[in-house]
């Protein structure tokens, strides 16, 4: 599944995992993408949605 959310294009970002003896190693940060039943233009579709962008309402649900 594809990680790149589909309302507001959420995607992995990489930054460097720091212990604490300082050293850095690489790594991903994954964004909670969910796959949903939602309305797009007023038809049912599948998506792909982050979490923030369905519960603060972006993405209305198919009930």
């Amino acid at each position: 599944m594809s990680q790149v959310c589909d309302i507001c294009g959420k995607r992995p970002s990489a930054g460097n995992q720091v212990s604490h003896s300082m050293r850095h190693t690489r790594r991903m940060r994954m964004p909670n993408i969910q796959r949903v039943h939602a309305y797009v233009d007023g038809k049912k579709v599948w998506i792909n949605a982050c979490t923030r962008c369905i519960k603060s309402g972006k993405v209305k649900k198919v009930v």
